[in-house]
């Protein structure tokens, strides 16, 4: 039996990627460092996927088991594995990238010449790529020069919304029915897997981009302008008569952007925008806006859902406001749970608003932005 590992088995590793893999006939082996999640499915072996939505199913997956990701167990699974993904989220990337390159090692030396596919499942931009620059790092230059030809590294993007919700048996999942994942068709090695539900395209950035300007610069418009608020969820968030129509403008007005840039269909740009805003509207998935927006540090980044969609639209001269409010409330962000969100507030208190957004928007100072960018935060406080 073809086997996968899935590093990550949290809920968008057993509710999306797992599942995806374990339905085309893949033996699934979960890497976390859990134990308690690594216990429970060893020994149960089997979870639900509870798909709701306006029309709701179950999709029972089997026959998984787990190891420790930095256990030398997770190395030997490599040895024989035929597809790896990941979903534990950027950061933790660094953190897989040496079971993964010991792996190749023993892959290697076991003398193993089938073709290896490993997937970033992240919401990030070329996630994979960063996870490969990671892996190689650690590799000699003969086994690097061997992984170069034996192992695909290609970048997705993915589109799936999981919310932590609570079922009766822990490792069930609850997860809406959309789902996309698009694989860099030029990236593999050897013969493409056949796994339905993912689909190799040959401009990935474009997909990548679409779906983080889009869905996540929506997700995330809505967490902060909806917490401000005294909002706790993205459904009432995107009911509330105030903050929904700034969501969907600041989607309108990312798509205006990705529309010029990439040549997107206007008339189905926007359509893929209300689909969206469907999604966030789901009342079976009780997304929380502390949840959504967790990690605001990483979302203002230069490279990410708010700053480059607005820097996208002003580069071609559109209309950029609300994007700006979006950015606004990111800043005002307050978990004192979110290590990032109090670092963030910490920084605004001791160095200012201005030299804040300096520091983490990678926008330079004097910058006309930076004002403007003030001005949306004074701005959001009166919603």
């Amino acid at each position: 039996m073809k086997k996968a590992i899935q590093f990550g088995a949290g809920n968008i590793g057993r509710g999306f990627i797992g599942a995806v893999l374990a339905e085309a006939g893949y033996e699934v082996v979960f890497a976390d460092v859990v134990e308690e999640l690594l216990t429970n499915i060893n020994s149960r072996k089997e979870y639900t996927v509870h798909v709701t939505d306006a029309v709701s199913r179950d999709i029972d997956i089997k026959g998984i088991r787990a190891v420790n990701s930095n256990s030398p167990e997770a190395v030997q699974e490599v040895v024989d594995a035929e597809v790896i993904t990941t979903a534990v989220g950027l950061r933790i990337l660094k953190f897989v990238a040496p079971a993964i390159a010991k792996g190749l090692v023993a892959r290697k030396a076991a003398g193993n010449e089938a073709p290896l596919n490993v997937i970033a499942c992240e919401n990030g931009l070329r996630a994979t790529s960063q996870l490969k620059e990671l892996v190689f790092a650690q590799l000699d230059a003969e086994t690097a020069a061997w992984a170069e030809s034996h192992v695909g590294f290609p970048d997705a993007a993915v589109d799936r919304i999981v919310p932590p919700v609570r079922c009766e048996i822990p490792l069930d999942v609850a997860v809406e029915e959309y789902f996309e994942w698009d694989v860099e068709k030029s990236s593999f090695v050897g013969e493409i897997p056949q796994i339905p539900g993912m689909t190799p395209v040959d401009n990935l950035l474009a997909y990548v981009e679409r779906k983080l300007f889009t869905l996540n610069t929506g997700h995330a418009t809505a967490a902060y302008l909806g917490k401000l608020r005294g909002i706790s969820t993205i459904g009432e968030s995107i009911a509330d008569p105030v903050v929904a129509p700034i969501v969907k403008a600041a989607m309108q007005q990312s798509g205006e952007g990705l529309v010029k840039k990439f040549g997107f269909d206007h008339d189905a740009h926007f359509a893929y925008i209300e689909k969206i805003l469907k999604r966030f509207s789901n009342p079976f998935l009780r997304d929380e806006c502390n949840r959504v927006g967790r990690e605001p540090l990483r979302k203002l980044a230069p490279n990410d859902r708010l700053i480059l969609p607005m820097m996208t639209a002003k580069s071609f001269g559109l209309p950029y406001d609300k994007l700006l409010l979006a950015i606004g409330g990111a800043l005002h962000f307050e978990n004192p749970e979110d290590p990032q969100s109090v670092e963030m507030l910490a920084s605004i208190a001791s160095d200012g608003l201005e030299a804040t957004i300096v520091k983490y928007t990678g926008i330079e100072a004097g910058d006309p932005l930076v004002a403007e960018i003030v001005e949306a935060y004074k701005a959001v406080e009166t919603l």
